[in-house]
């Protein structure tokens, strides 16, 4: 079954664009990895202070997930992650969950 990788973001308050045009500019190379499935990346409700967002990505397995955190493509990715300009826009890091998939129904 697959296995689903999500990284949640507090985005300040008027911030959002940015956030949400560096990830529509970013290089990815998700495509070109083994077990890659869909990304998505959504937008959620607003708190204190913050907007909530979620970077959402279906593998194929665990396994296939876990090879591209140790891949260069993976390297590449997250290279300039603490010096992005859109780090300011943050309200603290990203909030990582892994999801073993055990029912799926289309």
């Amino acid at each position: 079954m697959s296995f689903i990788a999500m990284n949640r973001f507090q985005v300040k308050i008027g911030a959002e664009q940015a956030f949400e045009e560096m990830w529509r500019s970013r290089e990815s190379r998700l495509k070109e990895t083994p077990g890659f499935e869909e990304f998505r990346l959504l937008k959620g409700p607003v708190g204190d202070g913050f907007c909530l967002y979620s970077s959402h990505v279906v593998w194929a397995s665990r396994e296939a997930f876990e090879a591209w955190t140790k891949s260069q493509n993976f390297r590449d990715a997250h290279k300039d992650a603490g010096k992005s300009k859109t780090q300011d826009a943050l309200m603290g890091p990203p909030q990582f969950e892994g999801f073993e998939t055990i029912l799926h129904e289309v």
